[in-house]
């Protein structure tokens, strides 16, 4: 079922195209199509003629201004019959099956002319006089998807043995070089050179797009010449965009010959000529993406370049992809690197900045003194305080301050688990070692290898986990839940507490033995209100941060604020505190904080909710200097933990209009914990926001 379109310009047939069942034949303004119709009134891609159910189909692209046969504009797929004369603005294309009838039908002149068939495309030429056709050595004579040197399976007829193994040498050699390049112009220059062994051509370069043309469909508009050589005096002419869009689009490599008149395929020079006689051009492909080409060109009409070579250039261009595609692959991952490592130290610079102890008391400073004395060892430590002080921040200043200051720093609570679970988090499990054992998981212990391990509230844990904990810090090896496999771990621990662990082993709760192996070296944390000179430098502190994350812009806190501040007992310590200045930093409305801004609550004093003589927290302010002096300061009314807790939810979801996953962000805590609270606090959302 092969078909042919005879193309007529005015009164003569010029062309002839050979239609291939397999093949479609798309026709356009576009250069990319097998048949370029340079008319303005037609479409970029016009038309289209393809084989199927046995019949050749003509098809309108949704063309501008048509598609034309027998005088009728298609409005469906159209079949074509012998005769049919296509009409594309002043373009005609005469179908047959019969291309000696065809020709003979009208007057024709001598022209060349491509017809594609499968690999190989034929020229048919036209002679004037007796209006018949002989086929000649053709232009593009060969089309390559694939080479056989790289297939696995050669074909024995295809190349001559000789050659072939001087062939094969030179690719073995040349996929060990490229391997070894760390640069995309020595990759070039070195599959240039591989070539030139092996294909005498006179010029030819290695062209690529740039990287991020990479994932978008190739054009040639973005090739760049990588590596070029010229063997004469004439420089390497770029690839033209027809025959480079071709390789791109179609991902086929090409050999033509006989392209001297042909602007197409060959380049002219500065003078407009073509010096080129037959040209290879290759794609540089990795599966289905094309990273560039591979164009040689021959000036020598007695040197024609073979099929051999195509497939030779061929597989030098997918050694060339291979290489090209580690070389990228190295550089993602050394910027992948990099990135990760800016990553990695902001966040250590943010965790030393949550690390700094803030202030200058006399207490903070003997803190500080007994950190640097015991970080440089690998000792335990022991740290001590009420509830709220910072033992955490403690803990990461000896982190940060260590030889392990590299590796990290994992924060465990003991009382937040049960023991089941909490030997799970310590010690890790194997699939299956309980209900709900999933997969395997690593414990706390082997993912702070090499680095810092703090127990908090070390004083919850179990008696029968202690002794386990015990064993593993004399430097016994320990097990996961359900496994046999003996595990060891370089870690420092470092244990806190606020409980006391004295009476706790008296009362048979805590292991006497884990005590004294913990309480190697023992910092003591002092509470917030043995601190008082640091109370301003902490309330500026949480100030600044909270203003970032808030995104307000509050200058900072009036006198008597501050004062408010300094004459509070603060039982819940910096905890208490940072939650205070952040309420104050989200509601207030006023450029400085003022004291009715924060809500204190004295919890250590007895209920003066029914005294006469209570007064508030501002109230307490307007003392006179005598009552000041004797102490004699009122403390505001006790409440309790729920109350604060649930009018500081309330109000920080009136700042937010109800918004409750701000809310959550804003009160640290997660949206499910949010709900949970308000559902046993009792409130609604269209009731805050009615409020």
């Amino acid at each position: 079922m092969v078909a042919y379109l005879v193309i007529r310009e005015g009164n003569s047939w010029t062309d002839v195209f050979r239609l291939v069942p397999g093949r479609t034949t798309s026709m356009g303004r576009a250069t990319t199509n097998q048949i370029v119709v340079k008319d303005d009134r037609c479409s970029r891609y016009h038309a289209e003629i393809f084989f199927t159910d046995n019949h050749w189909t003509l098809r309108d692209l949704g063309s501008r201004n048509g598609t034309i046969v027998k005088g009728t504009p298609l409005e469906s797929d159209h079949l074509l019959l012998e005769g049919d004369v296509i009409q594309i603005a002043d373009f005609q294309m005469l179908f047959s099956y019969n291309l000696e009838e065809a020709l003979s039908s009208g007057p024709a002149r001598a022209k060349t002319a491509e017809t594609f068939s499968g690999e190989e495309t034929v020229i048919a030429k036209v002679d004037a006089d007796t209006n018949t056709f002989d086929w000649e050595q053709p232009k593009i004579t060969h089309r390559r998807d694939k080479t056989k040197f790289l297939s696995g399976k050669q074909d024995k007829g295809s190349l001559t043995q000789p050659k072939f193994s001087q062939a094969a040498s030179t690719l073995c050699r040349l996929a060990f070089d490229l391997g070894q390049k760390q640069d995309i112009y020595t990759i070039s220059q070195t599959a240039l050179s591989g070539i030139l062994e092996n294909i005498k051509a006179d010029a030819g370069a290695v062209l690529l797009l740039s990287f991020a043309q990479q994932q978008e469909p190739p054009s040639e508009k973005f090739l760049e010449i990588a590596a070029s050589f010229s063997h004469h005096k004439k420089p390497y002419q770029k690839i033209t965009p027809f025959l480079a869009q071709t390789v791109l689009k179609e991902g086929e490599a090409i050999l033509a010959r006989n392209i001297s008149d042909d602007e197409t395929l060959a380049a002219q020079d500065s003078r407009g000529e073509i010096h080129a006689t037959s040209v290879i051009c290759t794609p540089i492909r990795q599966g289905e993406q094309i990273l560039g080409l591979i164009h040689l060109y021959f000036t020598d009409s007695n040197r024609v370049p073979d099929p051999d070579d195509l497939e030779f250039t061929l597989a030098v261009a997918d050694n060339v992809a291979l290489a090209l595609k580690n070389l990228y692959g190295q550089r993602k991952l050394e910027e992948n690197l990099l990135q990760t490592q800016d990553e990695i130290q902001e966040l250590r610079q943010r965790l030393g900045t949550d690390s700094n102890l803030v202030g200058r008391s006399l207490q903070l400073q003997r803190v500080q003194q007994e950190i640097a004395r015991a970080a440089p060892s690998k000792a335990t430590i022991f740290i001590r305080g009420e509830s709220g002080v910072g033992k955490e921040l403690v803990a990461r200043a000896v982190h940060f301050a260590s030889p392990q200051k590299s590796g990290p720093f994992i924060c465990l609570n003991c009382a937040a688990l049960s023991e089941t679970l909490l030997e799970s988090e310590l010690f890790g499990h194997e699939r299956g070692a309980f209900t709900g054992a999933t997969e395997r998981k690593i414990g706390k212990f082997e993912a702070a290898h090499e680095g810092t391990l703090m127990l908090d509230e070390i004083g919850e844990m179990s008696p029968t986990l202690q002794a386990k904990f015990l064993r593993v810090l004399e430097g016994h090896p320990f097990e996961r839940l359900g496994g046999n496999e003996a595990i060891f771990a370089d870690v420092r621990v470092i244990a806190a507490t606020n409980r006391d662990l004295e009476q706790a082993i008296q009362k048979n709760l805590f292991r006497q033995d884990l005590y004294f192996r913990l309480k190697v070296i023992e910092i003591l944390v002092p509470p917030l209100r043995d601190r008082k000179d640091d109370i301003v430098e902490l309330a500026n502190h949480f100030l600044q941060r909270f203003n970032l994350e808030a995104g307000r812009k509050i200058k900072g806190f009036t006198p008597e604020a501050l004062k408010h501040l300094q004459v509070y007992q603060w039982p819940g310590n910096i905890r208490e505190l940072k939650n205070v200045v952040e309420r104050a930093v989200v509601l207030t409305p006023f450029e400085y904080i003022q004291p009715n801004d924060l809500p204190l609550a004295d919890l250590s004093q007895p209920s003066l909710a029914s005294s006469p003589n209570h007064r508030t927290p501002a109230d307490s302010l307007s003392l006179d200097e005598d009552d000041h002096t004797n102490g004699k300061i009122s403390s505001p009314p006790p409440r309790s933990l729920a109350e604060v807790e649930k009018e500081h939810i309330l109000a920080t979801l009136r700042a937010t209009s109800g918004n409750k996953s701000q809310a959550a962000s804003i009160l640290g805590i997660e949206r499910s914990t949010l709900d949970r609270k308000l559902k046993r606090y009792g409130v609604s959302t269209p009731r805050i926001i009615k409020e």
